[in-house]
């Protein structure tokens, strides 16, 4: 679960970027894999979410806050979760 402890509060300036977003008329499933889904067919449903994070013009802040609250799943601002784990774990520094 995310720590909710770290968003920010429900300032509507602090949230406005996500309105912006690529995915936002996108297929959540796209972004999240479903149970038990693995290898190739995991791999390309998260390459395939990445595509559109890439040409998102708000990647970097929705990125930013996904490694801010821990977002344990999906794809956010270009990162799988496993991306994200090894940022937060310091083996690894990706960014735009």
């Amino acid at each position: 679960m995310a720590e909710i402890s770290r968003l920010p509060g429900p300032v509507m300036e602090l949230w406005e970027w996500q309105y912006q977003g690529s995915c936002r008329d996108q297929d959540d499933t796209l972004f999240f894999h479903p149970e038990g889904e693995r290898g190739s067919t995991r791999r390309r449903r998260a390459e395939a979410a990445k595509a559109i994070c890439h040409s998102c013009p708000v990647m970097m802040q929705c990125r930013e806050q996904s490694l801010r609250v821990r977002e344990p799943y999906g794809v956010w601002g270009g990162l799988s979760e496993d991306e994200r784990a090894a940022i937060l774990a310091g083996s690894g520094r990706k960014t735009g």
